[in-house]
């Protein structure tokens, strides 16, 4: 089985879940409340790579496995987040206009950053990135559902309300499918490479939840911003992260898309863990 074919439906339907909970007021967040969107976005779309790139770097991770690990630093927040702030009793509307800004931020920045990886570490493992193919699948599987998502939601109010219950509770087993399948197709390689990806993991995933808090502290956030900030920083889309590693369009290779599938895992059970305690304290 290609697991192209499953990827790519599933990472259809989480952006269109996205856009069926969004309101165009979502994009209108950094007007009324500039401090704590800057906070997030910069902790995702700056800090996140470059801290995936010196990680990689410092682990000595292989050239084909710090390219996947670059990657998933470069996507955006996943929908889950907006589930785990609302269970850490964080801002869901500042959630959910962190990963709308993200994913939109991203169509942009992605090739960019991925550009210059593969130019820097491709070559040792023979990588190439055809800008143009990610950008336009990119547009195709990103931008196109949360645009049309949002459109139902405004003409439709109701019916995109009804959808949205329904998807919010298919999408996150989706995506838990998704990295099983994944998984049992390549358990090999996982299984070999997971000592040291696991714990490269689980290192980016903790820095970054740090640095989402100190920027929080350097712009004097707290509460329920600070505790979303955190969550959204640490929470990045591996489904986004899978379907550009392994789509014949793209890289075409699985390989660079095991990063992202322990990435799922360990984001779950770090942020699981967060929000245990959070809601004891």
């Amino acid at each position: 089985m290609n697991t192209i074919w499953i990827v790519l439906p599933i990472l259809t339907l989480l952006m269109f879940e996205l856009g069926l909970n969004l309101k165009l007021e979502d994009f209108k967040l950094f007007k009324t409340r500039p401090k704590p969107v800057l906070a997030g976005l910069i902790g995702q779309i700056i800090l996140l790579p470059l801290l995936a790139w010196l990680i990689g770097k410092a682990f000595g991770l292989e050239a084909i496995f710090l390219i996947g690990f670059v990657l998933i630093a470069c996507c955006p927040g996943g929908s889950s987040s907006n589930v785990f702030s609302m269970l850490a009793k964080g801002d869901v509307a500042l959630s959910v206009s962190l990963t709308a800004c993200s994913s939109i931020i991203t169509l942009v920045t992605v090739p960019i950053i991925m550009a210059w990886v593969t130019s820097s570490a491709g070559s040792a493992v023979t990588v190439h990135l055809p800008i143009g193919k990610l950008v336009m699948q990119n547009l195709v599987l990103m931008f196109l559902p949360i645009a049309i998502g949002i459109a139902v939601r405004k003409r439709w109010h109701q019916a995109a309300e009804a959808m949205h219950r329904v998807l919010s509770h298919i999408a996150f087993p989706a995506l838990i499918f998704l990295a099983g399948v994944f998984f049992f197709q390549n358990r090999e390689a996982i299984i070999d490479s997971f000592g040291q990806l696991g714990l490269s993991v689980s290192v980016l995933i903790l820095c970054a939840m740090a640095c989402g808090a100190l920027l929080c502290r350097a712009m004097r956030l707290m509460g329920k911003e600070r505790r979303t900030i955190v969550i959204e920083v640490g929470m990045q889309n591996a489904a986004q992260a899978i379907a550009i590693a392994s789509s014949p369009l793209v890289f075409n290779n699985d390989v660079i898309a095991i990063p992202a599938i322990i990435y799922a895992l360990m984001m779950n059970v770090i942020l699981i863990t967060y929000v245990a305690i959070i809601k004891r304290r």
